[in-house]
């Protein structure tokens, strides 16, 4: 079994297109998505639809669900752009050849969370899918990490960060650390419990703009992929709509 996980698309299309023909190169057998496939970016109707189309599973992301309803826990230029994000897929669901096919329907479906065996799907934590961060320097509050690692049953596979990297019961943070001049850095998962972060597709925030996703291979090896994609493009339609911070577009180029 060979699955690619990917997370955080916030609307970025070109990340996405070029992360997705990445994993068609890879040949796999399913593609998860967990969660915030908009928010941020510029395209969040054709991200929703890709991602429909591609995904066997797809986890809600808090920006997913900050779209449908009253977003809180942004600051305001992130709240500005899930207004903006909402507005545009209104006008999508609203067009009479969509009604068969409401973007804001198929968010709403989406679990929280969803298990396959003792493999666990999330967007945030175990214990909150929707909105906990798990950052790398969390491994220094040995309380939290134990409350989280107590509802995995052996792996849990999240993103929300935009990290990626992997955190073991120690606990530690074992960084993937593709460098510039790789694509890939391949892990083995340990014995007992971990928690995977995958990474972002379309916002990176580990000073490298490269796209971020995992292939989990046999449900044991993970790969870290990194795929260059022209953030120079995204930045250049964020900077062209008003309701969306240009500091969203020049972080893309930074990785930040």
């Amino acid at each position: 079994m060979k699955r690619a996980i990917i997370s955080d698309v916030h609307g970025n299309l070109e990340a996405l297109r070029a992360v997705l023909a990445d994993i068609d190169r890879e040949r796999v057998d399913a593609i998860v998505c967990l969660g915030d496939v908009v928010g941020y970016g510029p395209n969040p109707c054709e991200c929703v639809q890709l991602v429909q189309d591609r995904c066997s599973l797809v986890i809600l992301g808090n920006h997913d669900q900050g779209a449908l309803f009253d977003p809180d826990g942004f600051n305001s230029g992130a709240e500005r752009a899930i207004r903006w994000t909402r507005n545009q897929l209104e006008m999508h669901d609203r067009l009479p050849r969509n009604s068969a096919n409401r973007l804001s329907d198929f968010l709403g479906e989406l679990p929280r969370t969803r298990s396959d065996g003792d493999i666990m799907f999330v967007h945030g934590s175990a214990r909150r899918p929707l909105d906990e961060y798990v950052f790398p320097e969390d491994i220094y509050n040995p309380l939290k990490m134990e409350h989280i690692f107590e509802l995995v049953g052996r792996y849990c596979f999240q993103g929300h960060t935009h990290i990626p990297g992997v955190f073991t019961t120690s606990p530690e943070f074992l960084s993937p650390g593709v460098s510039a001049g790789e694509t890939e850095v391949a892990m083995d998962l340990p014995q007992g419990k971990a928690m995977v972060n995958v990474g972002s597709v379309g916002q990176p925030r580990d000073n490298d703009p490269r796209s971020c996703y995992v292939i989990l291979e046999d449900d044991r090896r993970v790969r870290f992929r990194r795929i260059a994609y022209p953030c120079e493009v995204t930045c250049q339609k964020i900077h062209a709509i008003g309701d969306l911070d240009n500091f969203l577009g020049d972080r893309l180029l930074v990785g930040r």
